[in-house]
């Protein structure tokens, strides 16, 4: 059981000891802190928040205390209920509000819940803004609203419907197409708000939609990260239901994962790069993915005459870079897509209506689009955090010893060697270091993964 505070967020597990876990008291703690910042930094009267959940267990609780907090505080909440992030985002700036809180966990399961903290542009908070809200949080210096001043609570439950109204606005989703095309897709929406949304936006595009796990009821039936792993239930149902692809996202809909019509995974490295390449053949321009990213994107954005780069890995950092270079779309190789055109922050519902589109100009089959992209394989493994272990000198000490080749310090320890890589570092969700490689081939992927960790154990002493 954890709590973990970063400038993302606050992110742990529910029950146990007062600061040691995302307790009541803890979420209290947080949206004061929250609220309090906004506070000190607009100059309003009246401040006006939005706050969405996904489906977990513990939503409707943490949902109640952030919600009230504010109200104590005496800022106004827009609350649209059970919802995605990206809707939450959308919301923002279309409310005119100050920021909001999405409360979801994201990929984590069920135990787990969080609050993600947003700017009024319905933006990620930048790492400066995360930290002054740490400090407030500490120093517990909250200074509550008096009864004639508490805010007030406004219920709008019809964003996840105008988001999907944005989505099929958008110059590049052509429904009308899509429609011609008949196609049948899987949705596995993991028992969260995704299993309400997506197919929602597909029968809107005249998909015709097989539903598995999307009652909204938080009993995720898997791990809910759109890993290989984890899905076999709708790698055999797409096979079964002779359907034209399957969709996967995870309980707050930022991650976007494909099964192709065979059964197999797309590839959620592969998720970013087929969007990008409808979009770039349409839309020339720059692309920006993190540095755990496919090489795919780069070799895509290459050909249609663009320039990829790459950012720390965060949604905050590759944002940040995407405006600095003007990229058209962008996004993380965990299924992220963030597209500008909709708005700066990863969305599976924009990706899921943009690669529809692009399935429907093409005439191939979903494994047969997979097949003609750039082939590079990944191994992504993780090893569990005690408290003994050093992180920082684990991975100076690779920093050094392999100092001769290309390396990348900006996130971790980036290792470029000529046909492969190796990526090493902390993860801000969880207690682990990552380790995540690419190569021409599975076989060389798992086994340059294998040599790095025992590397990374061989130093850390365990």
């Amino acid at each position: 059981m954890t709590l973990i505070k970063s400038i993302s967020g606050i992110r742990g597990t529910i029950g146990g000891k007062v600061g040691d876990n995302l307790t009541p008291v803890d979420a209290v703690k947080f949206a004061s802190a929250y609220g309090t910042f906004l506070k000190q930094n607009i100059a309003k009267d009246k401040l006006k928040v939005v706050i969405g959940r996904d489906a977990r267990i513990s939503g409707p609780m943490i949902h109640n205390l952030v919600v009230n907090t504010l109200v104590g505080l005496g800022i106004d909440v827009i609350d649209l209920g059970l919802s995605t992030t990206p809707t939450v985002e959308i919301a923002v700036p279309m409310e005119k509000a100050d920021g909001g809180i999405i409360l979801t966990a994201s990929h984590n399961p069920k135990q787990w819940n969080a609050l993600k903290l947003l700017n009024a542009k319905g933006e990620f908070l930048s790492g400066a803004d995360g930290a002054k809200i740490l400090e407030i949080a500490e120093a517990e210096a909250f200074d509550f609203a008096d009864v004639d001043s508490l805010g007030e609570v406004t219920e709008n439950h019809a964003y996840m419907d105008i988001h999907i109204d944005e989505v099929l606005e958008l110059p590049l989703v052509d429904a009308e197409l899509v429609k011609t095309k008949k196609f049948k897709v899987v949705v596995d929406g993991v028992n969260s708000s995704g299993g309400i949304i997506i197919p929602n936006l597909l029968e809107q595009m005249g998909v015709e939609v097989v539903k598995l796990y999307c009652e909204p009821n938080g009993h995720f039936p898997h791990n809910p990260e759109p890993l290989k792993e984890h899905l076999g239930d709708i790698c055999k149902l797409v096979v079964e239901e002779k359907a034209d692809f399957g969709i996967v996202v995870d309980p707050d809909v930022d991650r976007l994962a494909f099964i192709s019509n065979d059964g197999e995974m797309f590839g959620e490295e592969y998720t970013l790069v087929a969007v990008a390449d409808y979009v770039l053949s349409k839309t020339p321009g720059n692309t920006v993915s993190n540095m755990s990213s496919s090489r795919a994107l780069r070799d895509i954005t290459e050909k249609h005459g663009g320039t990829y780069q790459a950012s720390a890995v965060g949604e905050v950092n590759v944002v940040e870079l995407m405006k600095k270079t003007n990229a058209i779309i962008g996004g993380e190789g965990n299924g992220g897509i963030i597209y500008p055109s909709s708005h700066y922050g990863r969305d599976s519902i924009v990706g899921a209506a943009l690669f529809l589109t692009y399935l429907a100009n093409q005439d191939k089959t979903v494994a047969e689009i997979r097949a003609s992209f750039p082939q590079y394989y990944m191994s992504k493994n993780k090893i569990e955090l005690t408290p003994q272990i050093d992180v920082d000198n684990v991975l100076a000490t690779l920093t050094e010893k392999y100092k001769s080749e290309n390396i990348s310090t900006i996130d971790g320890v980036k290792i470029d060697f000529p046909t492969e890589w190796v990526h090493l570092r902390k993860s801000n969700t969880e207690p682990i270091i990552r380790i995540y490689t690419e190569a021409p081939t599975q076989t060389e992927a798992d086994v340059l993964a294998e040599r790095f960790v025992k590397e990374l154990k061989e130093i850390a002493g365990i």
